[in-house]
């Protein structure tokens, strides 16, 4: 049995209220929570929320009802595992235990249903503690990135002997993308933090990663998405 989840807060500094502000017709949220429900392959979707609309209106759409998340667990500083941790754990008191946990992030709403699909199979094959959506990173630690040391100098964040003369000499580096992961829910259960086991990399196009955190965010997103729309309708 897999899990579709999703985290969704009520407040936010960036953008406010934003997992329930409409974008192209219905509230961010919506364009991930339709992705769980309409999937072949999820069997049960959950939302975990301190937000009463955003509960009410999960519920509506056919989700677990596993009441409002603890305060603890509603705060800036509380972290996406404790989440996932006790989103599992409420949803198998109600569904029996399951094989996979599948996280999709509200934020980042141009994932395709592809990306879904193809991160559980990379789930299914490898077998490994979780899968973690990346992209490839626009700049690199061992060449373009750059940090100062005391007196203010800067150096290469990562250097290597002899440095590193172009990119594509550089090692390889990803960018984590809070859009779609797949965890082992007894990884989950005994595991305190996202990179204790085998994490593994499903990569995905850096146009699909982009996650709102600000107005400017918001309004990329908004104009990707009506893009989309239009191919759609004219395809």
């Amino acid at each position: 049995m897999i899990l579709g989840h999703i985290g969704v807060r009520k407040g936010s500094k960036g953008v406010v209220r934003k997992n329930f502000k409409p974008i192209c017709g219905k509230p961010l949220i919506d364009w991930s929570l339709e992705q769980l429900l309409e999937h072949p392959q999820v069997d049960t979707v959950v939302v975990s929320t301190d937000d009463e609309e955003i509960y009410a209106h999960a519920i509506a759409r056919g989700t677990l009802a596993i009441g409002l998340r603890p305060d603890h667990l509603a705060t800036d500083s509380a972290g996406k595992w404790g989440v996932w941790q006790h989103a599992l754990m409420a949803s198998e008191a109600l569904i029996g235990n399951v094989d996979a946990f599948l996280d999709l992030d509200a934020t980042s709403p141009l994932r395709l249903p592809a990306d879904i699909t193809n991160a559980l199979a990379l789930y299914q094959s490898e077998q490994p503690d979780m899968v973690m959506s990346c992209c490839e990173a626009r700049k690199n630690p061992y060449f373009n990135l750059v940090e100062p040391d005391d007196t203010g100098a800067l150096h290469v964040s990562k250097p290597l002997p002899g440095g590193v003369v172009a990119r594509q000499a550089a090692p390889t580096v990803y960018e984590h993308a809070a859009s779609t992961y797949v965890v082992n829910p007894n990884y989950l259960k005994r595991a305190k933090a996202l990179f204790e086991g085998r994490v593994i990399p499903y990569l995905m196009d850096a146009e699909r990663c982009i996650d709102i955190d600000s107005p400017f965010d918001f309004k990329l997103v908004e104009f990707l998405l009506t893009e989309s729309l239009k191919e759609a309708s004219h395809g």
